[in-house]
């Protein structure tokens, strides 16, 4: 599991996908095998905070990390490589966020622990 995001004036300063490549470039350099890899886009700002990348936001994330894996590794790695949303996800905004192509899942941290968590997890099985 790489997690990789960007904190809140990186964001604020437009610079989030450079903030995104750069970790995935240093990531990259050190894999072998991208089958055993999923990215986790967990913006720093999100974590623990009750703060949220709106659903356009990540997907507009995921889809340039996607797009980046496909010009520098390739597109099937950029195709079979799980990208993960790990920004406080709970039950609430779980359902909008699934429902985003490159959203292949979630990294899911305090709401693991209460029972919304159940929520979270048929957001997921209703996109598969």
């Amino acid at each position: 599991m790489a997690c990789i995001g960007e904190l809140l004036e990186e964001r604020e300063a437009g610079k989030t996908n450079e903030v995104n490549e750069r970790q995935l470039a240093a990531i990259a350099e050190k894999v072998t095998d991208w089958s055993k890899v999923v990215i986790a886009y967990e913006p720093v700002w999100a974590i623990g905070t009750g703060k949220v990348a709106t659903p356009e936001q990540a997907q507009e994330v995921h889809a340039h990390l996607r797009a980046w894996l496909s010009a520098k590794v390739s597109p099937e790695v950029a195709a079979a490589t799980r990208i993960l949303y790990g920004g406080s996800v709970n039950g609430k905004n779980c359902v909008e966020l699934a429902g985003k192509p490159d959203v292949d899942g979630f990294l899911v941290g305090g709401a693991s622990l209460k029972p919304e968590f159940l929520d979270i997890v048929a957001a997921y099985k209703a996109k598969a």
